[in-house]
């Protein structure tokens, strides 16, 4: 059997929201089996709001991902998240100060260090999977993603860009929490320097930096620091579809294909397996009968609920 996992202890990051340009930092805690990932922020007289990372309260996703739950928002999820399930951490308060998580470098890895120096817990709850039993696709010119029937969790994606460092690249991953860390968690954010102004005239990217973007000239690149991979684009295109999925709130068995995709269509796949339900099937992690299904073992839940939360925010 397998079970759902939290974290162990707190950790804590500050950095500067890429798209507001302001200070931004956030402190992940361990929470309950079956909460899920909840974002949290804790004002004076201990009053709290709360967003779950689910797909009804899903805001805009242009250039990044937003929920919203009243007048809660949250800017660019997609990296937490994505570092979230990556490393299969089922439960979670991530607490903010500020509207929008930190940048750090534009990767997933500053999140996947959080994890690992909060440790990680087994917790008494087994964990669930959805498994696709029939395909599902979702279009929009020529732009599409689709999820088939498939043994084990995998994704392949499809980019193609008129650069001379991208061009046309594909990649295949198998979602497991080591592939992830080595292959994913790393790849950065990527812009055009043409495409820059016009982000700063629609109030996006307003933190944007080289430490925390790859940016391409027309012929090269602009950052000092050389490409992590050679597909690092496609890669990092991965990394926010994992996030973006996690939206759906249950980890998938099945092999999601992208082309040419972004946020938009990576949440409309999201509704659209939640709106076929006779598409996929719910299991318990032991009736997968598949080898590479980890065993765990019941642990004390050393948990907490928000109201719990002490201020995070006095040791930034």
């Amino acid at each position: 059997m397998r079970y759902q996992q939290t974290l162990e202890t707190s950790s804590f990051l500050s950095g500067i929201g890429l798209h507001s340009g302001n200070p931004a930092s956030i402190a992940i805690h361990p929470a309950p089996v079956n909460t899920g990932v909840v974002f949290v922020v804790k004002h004076e007289a201990d009053q709290i709001q709360s967003c779950p990372a689910g797909i009804s309260f899903l805001g805009q996703t242009d250039h990044c991902t937003t929920l919203q739950a009243g007048d809660f928002g949250i800017q660019t999820v997609e990296h937490v998240l994505s570092a979230l399930a990556g490393l299969e951490i089922d439960n979670a308060y991530v607490e903010l100060l500020g509207s929008e998580i930190p940048a750090a470098d534009g990767s997933a890895t500053p999140f996947v260090d959080m994890v690992y120096q909060s440790g990680i817990l087994t917790q008494d709850g087994p964990r669930k999977y959805l498994k696709i039993v029939q395909p599902i696709t979702v279009e929009d010119a020529h732009r599409s993603i689709s999820v088939l029937p498939s043994a084990l969790p995998q994704i392949t994606y499809n980019i193609d860009f008129p650069h001379p460092l991208i061009k046309q690249q594909e990649y295949h991953h198998f979602c497991t929490p080591h592939e992830y860390g080595k292959n994913i968690a790393g790849a950065r954010t990527f812009a055009f320097q043409k495409e820059v102004e016009f982000l700063w005239s629609r109030g996006l990217g307003l933190g944007g930096s080289l430490q925390n973007t790859v940016v391409f000239s027309d012929t090269g690149l602009v950052n000092d620091e050389d490409l992590r991979f050679s597909d690092e684009c496609v890669r990092h295109k991965i990394l926010d579809l994992i996030g973006d999925l996690s939206l759906l709130g249950i980890p998938v068995i099945g092999h999601f294909i992208a082309k040419y995709a972004g946020h938009a269509l990576h949440t409309q796949l999201v509704q659209a397996i939640m709106h076929n339900p006779d598409k996929w099937i719910m299991l318990n992690a032991g009736e997968t009968g598949k080898d590479g299904i980890l065993n765990g073992k019941n642990s004390s839940n050393s948990t907490i609920h928000p109201s719990e939360l002490q201020p995070a925010f006095h040791a930034f």
